[in-house]
């Protein structure tokens, strides 16, 4: 049987810089990760994501980043390229990016949607497609969603719709890749405790979130702390390798399908 061990492999991060995908790059390069590639969006994240970078040579692993807009297919592509010319091909590739919309149905307009499609679903259907592609045998997808996937609740529709399409690109993505040993799963937090989470919210709605969990009054913050999925995250790119073509919500009881 095929080793499962973090040690010694090649992992690409999308949105890697910073916040949870941050903490996943420094975590797997602790557990023994050969090398790690950090993927950030825009010129603004740069100084994130080289200190990310830094962080990962501090625990011993090899660290390059590389900026893309992934909402084309082309830059996706590209992203892969680099990465293999870089440090080799991955056995885990792990997909964070995501855009939050909280709006009334009515009040959204064409190209926020666009956008959000581009964003949410776009990316992830191709971030899938190249991952099949070039991962190594018995290598590990993960993409990140959301727990309003198991939710019903107003104003999230752009969002929480466009993310909804990758539980289905993750079941044929696992039945298709299946044969070479690769494990592909979706991983849905609640309500996280990042810069992008308050934006969106307004006072009396974080107030709720932050006592909605069934295990809200046990988490620093009432929300889902990124310290809590991290290992959730690492469990399935190794041990956990036998659950595929699931989505699974980590939010502390804030909802379930």
């Amino acid at each position: 049987m095929a080793s499962h061990d973090i040690q010694g492999k090649t992992v690409l991060i999308a949105g890697g810089a910073k916040n949870l995908g941050g903490l996943i790059a420094r975590d797997l390069a602790r557990h023994g990760a050969k090398a790690v590639v950090i993927h950030y969006n825009s010129a603004g994240t740069k100084p994130a994501a080289d200190e990310t970078v830094a962080a990962v040579k501090q625990s011993g692993s090899e660290a390059v980043a590389f900026q893309a807009d992934l909402t084309s297919a082309g830059a996706v592509e590209r992203l892969f390229e680099e990465a293999i010319a870089a440090v080799g091909r991955p056995d885990i590739a792990i997909n964070t990016v995501g855009k939050v919309l909280k709006k009334p149905f009515t009040e959204i307009s064409e190209a926020e949607y666009d956008e959000m499609a581009a964003v949410n679903s776009k990316s992830a259907f191709f971030f899938l497609r190249e991952a099949g592609r070039h991962v190594n045998d018995n290598g590990k997808i993960v993409t990140l969603v959301t727990s309003l996937l198991g939710a019903f609740t107003p104003f999230y529709a752009a969002y929480a719709g466009t993310k909804a399409p990758v539980e289905h690109y993750t079941r044929a993505a696992a039945k298709e890749f299946g044969a070479r040993g690769i494990s592909v799963t979706a991983v849905g937090p609640g309500p996280m405790d990042t810069p992008f989470f308050y934006p969106a919210e307004g006072a009396e709605a974080v107030s709720y979130h932050k006592t909605a969990a069934a295990l809200s009054a046990f988490s620093k913050t009432g929300l889902t702390d990124v310290e809590d999925v991290v290992p959730f995250i690492r469990h399935l790119v190794s041990d956990g390798w036998w659950i595929t073509g699931q989505t699974i919500l980590i939010n502390g009881g804030y909802t379930t399908k």
